[in-house]
């Protein structure tokens, strides 16, 4: 009976025995597990590395990146900046006490466009100059006051003075308006029309002063002075008449040689002035051949 059971015994955990596997990895495949364990490891220093160096190179802390800070009104810019896209911003101003500086290698152009992306106005600085595009143009003072203004319709200039530099003076292709014109202290006034004629024209009146000089009116062919309702007055203390042609009086009407030459002034059916020697009588029936 005991002999059956230890036999039953030794054939059971004979049995247990051949049913038994082996787990885990073993041989190649466990060496190239722990040498792809060991590659990663690798690979995580070398990226925490990198990632290291470009945060301590980029400057970068909690504020922002290098030159750029982000605050609670916006973003801060410090030192020079370059931006390869383009820039939307609400609103663009340089540090408390010092200037804003746009520099491009070609143009600079600040646009204003509508909801529809329609260009409103536009400001280009670039190498042929600088141009303005919009519907008014507007300079005004510090105070508020308007010095120029420019639209379709008008230019407005709203200063105290216009001063012309240029040697040639102002040339206006048309006609120009204004109440006064005056020439700067102790300069000459001159209106000039090389080719053509020179026109004033006032409803009520043009007054011509020189407080501390003379006037003159110079051209080629004719001066013409004109009042078709009223008259003109020559009101000064000596009126000289230079150049006037003089008429030949007769033998009868000769001054003696004691006698001073005296002249008379003599007025032509067509308006010619000349000069007659006065005599006794009126000469200048006698000296009429000035107006043939």
């Amino acid at each position: 009976m005991t002999q059956d059971v230890c036999s039953h015994r030794n054939n059971v955990h004979g049995s247990d025995k051949a049913l038994l596997y082996k787990v885990g990895i073993y041989g190649w495949r466990k060496r190239c597990l722990y040498f792809f364990v060991l590659l990663l490891m690798i690979l995580i220093l070398i990226n925490l590395a990198l990632t290291i160096w470009i945060l301590k190179v980029m400057n970068f802390t909690i504020d922002g990146m290098g030159n750029l800070r982000i605050t609670e009104k916006g973003i801060k810019v410090e030192g020079d900046s370059e931006f390869l896209q383009p820039l939307y911003a609400k609103e663009i101003q340089s540090k408390p006490g010092r200037p804003l500086f746009l520099q491009s290698s070609r143009n600079v152009s600040v646009n204003v466009l509508s909801s529809n992306k329609q260009l409103l106005t536009q400001l280009t600085t670039g190498a042929n100059g600088i141009q303005a595009r919009g519907r008014m143009f507007e300079v005004k003072s510090g105070s508020g006051k308007l010095l120029f203004s420019a639209d379709e319709q008008e230019v407005v200039v709203g200063a105290d003075r216009l001063r012309v530099m240029g040697a040639e003076g102002a040339v206006f292709s048309k006609s120009l308006e204004t109440p006064h014109v005056r020439a700067e202290p102790f300069k000459e006034l001159r209106l000039e029309s090389p080719t053509r004629s020179l026109l004033m024209e006032a409803p009520k009146g043009i007054q011509i002063l020189a407080e501390a000089g003379d006037i003159q009116a110079i051209c080629r062919n004719e001066l013409r002075l004109e009042s078709k309702d009223g008259e003109i007055s020559l009101d000064a203390r000596r009126i000289r008449l230079m150049r006037l042609p003089e008429g030949k009086a007769s033998s009868s009407s000769s001054s003696s040689g004691t006698r001073p030459t005296v002249y008379e002034v003599c007025v032509c059916p067509n308006g010619r002035l000349f000069l007659s020697q006065a005599g006794t009588g009126s000469t200048c029936q006698i000296s009429n051949n000035i107006c043939l």
